[in-house]
């Protein structure tokens, strides 16, 4: 027993039954036992006089979902006073409308005054309400509450915390959730926070302290502290350098300056981190969240159990390296240095990149051996998957060319002169192309591409955060080391950072203000989720490579089964193969038809009918489910069509604007379907796998943009910069263009710089 003020306390115990507090956001979806204490600000309106009813029926409504899961689940409520607030205002107006209409007339009305409201007469008269408004929104979840009330005085009397907490433990035996409060219609005066100033003892002075409390009492997994503000930030938030932290550790109040109070209730920013870190060394994990942003509180509960990157987490375990937000930062710093250098020293990273890739091949695929191992023990990779994680000797070989091209021909792509004009005498205007800024790429299965996208970075001055899938951990290890190994050289190691934190990519996506483009590559439904999930940083890419091949009816013999095969046999699993091959409806039945059938057959292609070319056959393969399928595998689509314009027609409807072919010897024909499909990449007589950054002579490629904006088709340098407007003038203000003004506006172009040959 310790005591502050004459008032005893127990010490928190340093070791729980039930275990330490979980050490990432990710396990928090293993929470059982929930406490969520929901702040004066969250439960009430603006006005601070009334409850904000649709919050807290959003708040009740993902409780009721949390406890349908079979949790365990509390609520520490504020708003009782508030309530009662909006109760006694209503009968005090009342009353004295009543009065003053039978002494003074109607007149009087507009100066009558609402006298200065006693909270605890306020808690006395909004209590039952606020409890029989929680005890309504349960019951549409078939969900029974009960209600407690609690003093100090009920955990320092032994015998009352035992009846508290036996009186917990069996609502939550029966499928009951409580809802806590403390007893505002008596409980004194607030304190000063001295008796926080030890993590060791707690008493019950506000909602904060009690929630916090009652956590360590029952042995919560897990205490949720929603206010009106994000989380904990590094200084007060609104300030200009306010940062929002992700993580808060043991030691780190130091490093933050509090701000003050909420609008409503006793405790500030100070008093909930001081109630948490006591929570957590009791062995509770703890977030504090915004409960009242209206486009996240209606799922700000549900994010936080299933491990989203909402508010502030509490963790006693510090991570080894950097978080991810420190990466980025670092990633930024080392773009700009990066992008200051010359574009010799740029190259010469690049060239040093490829030998080391060739210099360390066995390293290199003794770790992709590791990977290959792995996910064939596990089980967990289709094979289309797993030989995109292979690397071979030809593979680094033809990494290393390509990365060579990149430097070749990227000794001016930062700083180029796009545009010059003079703007009037002695005002000259420049557009040159600079860096995008930091981009986030995001890929799966495929550790070649590490490589490949981190060149084209430094080729054109990028800071670089990559992402990849754990099944290629050992191989993209070592070949972010090698690549910051040839950073270091011109010392901007930074530039390119690999996250290895327990980043979730939905997480990823929220960095807005440190991101600047997000590029993945990887499946359809990988590329679709991040665009659903990036919300305000541009995302390049495509979700889909359904490709198309149309043989014409003056198509030659000779051209069609090599360009059909290369295009959907020399690698299937490829973004740009071949997945639905369309035939002009005259060369069915024709020995060129039986030739097509016969060499897809040779090489194991799986056939699947279109509806039109099954309606042509007795026995037909079996029938598409759809035409708009990527199959990444030996299979595709037959359909017949009529003419060029049915199979552009076939294309818009069900391609996805990523590579389309014409094999025709009739030159009309084909410039007719090169100008009219509306696709990334339209090829005449050539195979579909063409579209690469690679074969194009970008040298690489951060993949194959399908957007109508900025980049389109393989994306290679000139996809990742952007401009900027340089003027250069001599003592110019835009009053002497005035029509009294003494100048002219010229607007003559001038010539560019020339360009290195090289």
């Amino acid at each position: 027993i310790r005591c502050w003020s004459n008032i005893p306390f127990l010490t928190v115990p340093l070791s729980r039954a039930h275990g330490k507090s979980f050490a990432h956001r990710s396990e928090l979806k293993h929470a059982k036992r929930i406490v969520v204490k929901l702040g004066s600000a969250v439960v009430t309106r603006g006005d601070e006089c009334g409850l904000a009813l649709g919050r807290l029926a959003s708040i009740v409504e993902q409780v009721s979902m949390l406890q349908n899961q079979g949790r365990e689940m509390m609520i520490v409520t504020s708003g009782a006073v508030a309530f009662g607030k909006q109760r006694l205002r209503h009968e005090i107006l009342l009353s004295q409308s009543v009065r003053q209409a039978l002494h003074s007339g109607q007149s009087q009305l507009k100066d009558m005054a609402i006298p200065v409201l006693e909270a605890r007469a306020c808690a006395a008269a909004g209590q039952s309400g606020l409890m029989a408004l929680y005890e309504a929104m349960f019951t549409q979840y078939s969900i029974c509450a009960a209600q407690i009330l609690v003093t100090n005085l009920d955990f320092h009397d032994e015998q009352k915390r035992r009846n508290l907490n036996g009186t917990l433990h069996e609502l939550l035996r029966m499928n009951i959730v409580p809802i806590i409060n403390t007893n505002d219609a008596v409980v004194p005066p607030p304190e000063p926070n001295s008796d926080l100033q030890g993590v060791n003892v707690i008493s019950v002075k506000d909602n904060d302290s009690l929630a916090a409390r009652l956590a360590v009492e029952m042995k919560t997994d897990l205490l949720i502290v929603l206010s009106d503000v994000e989380g904990l930030f590094d200084s007060p938030p609104g300030s200009d350098d306010a940062k929002l932290i992700d993580i808060f550790y043991p030691g780190d109040q130091q490093s933050v300056t509090f701000g003050t109070k909420s609008r409503v209730g006793m405790g500030g920013m100070e008093a909930k981190v001081k109630a948490a870190l006591w929570a957590l060394q009791g062995g509770t994990s703890v977030v504090i969240a915004n409960g009242t942003h209206p486009k996240i509180s209606g799922h700000v509960i549900t994010d936080i159990v299933e491990g989203k990157k909402v508010g502030t987490f509490f963790s006693e375990v510090k991570p080894a390296g950097p978080t991810v937000e420190q990466q980025a930062e670092m990633a930024r710093a080392g773009g700009r240095t990066l992008a200051a250098l010359q574009p010799e020293q740029r190259a010469e990273i690049i060239y040093r990149l490829a030998d080391l890739l060739t210099d360390q091949r066995e390293e290199i695929l003794l770790a992709n051996k590791k990977d290959l191992e792995e996910a064939e023990n596990k089980g967990r990779l289709a094979l289309p998957l797993l030989k995109r994680l292979s690397l071979s000797t030809s593979k680094l070989n033809s990494l290393a060319i390509g990365l060579r091209q990149i430097a070749a021909s990227s000794q001016d792509s930062v700083g180029r002169v796009l545009r010059r004009t003079r703007i009037a005498k002695a005002l000259h205007l420049e557009q040159v192309t600079v860096p995008i800024g930091v981009l986030l790429v995001i890929f799966e299965s495929r550790p070649d591409c590490l490589p490949q996208v981190s060149a084209l970075a430094i080729a054109s001055g990028n800071g670089l955060l990559l992402k990849g899938g754990k099944e290629a951990a050992h191989s993209n290890q070592i070949l972010h080391h090698l690549t910051q190994e040839a950073l270091s050289m011109h010392g901007v190691k930074d530039a390119v950072q690999l996250v290895n934190t327990r980043e979730e990519v939905e997480d990823l996506c929220r960095l807005d203000k440190l991101i600047d483009l997000i590029i993945p590559r990887g499946s359809s439904q990988l590329v679709r989720n991040i665009q659903k999930a990036a919300k305000g940083i541009p995302v390049m890419g495509h979700s889909e490579g359904i490709c198309h091949v149309y043989v014409d009816a003056d198509a030659s013999v000779e051209k069609v089964t090599r360009i059909i095969r290369d295009s959907k046999c020399e690698y299937p699993a490829a973004c740009n193969a071949l997945e639905t091959l369309l035939i002009h409806r005259d060369l069915l039945r024709t020995p060129l038809f039986d030739q097509i059938i016969d060499m897809l057959r040779v090489e194991q292609v799986k056939i699947h009918a279109g509806p039109r070319f099954a309606s042509y056959l007795t026995f037909s393969p079996s029938e598409v489910k759809s035409l708009r399928t990527e199959y990444g595998d030996l299979e595709c689509c037959i359909e017949v069509v009529d003419s060029v314009q049915e199979a552009i027609e076939h294309i818009h409807k069900y391609g996805s604007s990523h590579t389309d072919v014409i094999i025709t010897e009739n030159e009309q024909t084909a410039e007719f379907f090169l100008q009219h499909v509306d696709s990334a990449c339209v090829f005449w007589n050539a195979s579909t796998r063409f579209s690469d950054g690679y074969r194009f002579g970008l040298g690489a490629e951060v993949g194959i943009s399908t957007s109508r904006i900025h980049a389109r088709g393989p994306v290679g340098i000139e996809g990742l910069l952007t401009t900027k407007w340089l003027l250069r003038g001599d003592n110019h203000v835009v009053s002497d263009f005035s029509e009294q003004g003494s100048m002219k506006y010229l607007h003559e172009s001038l010539p560019l710089p020339q360009r290195n040959a090289n």
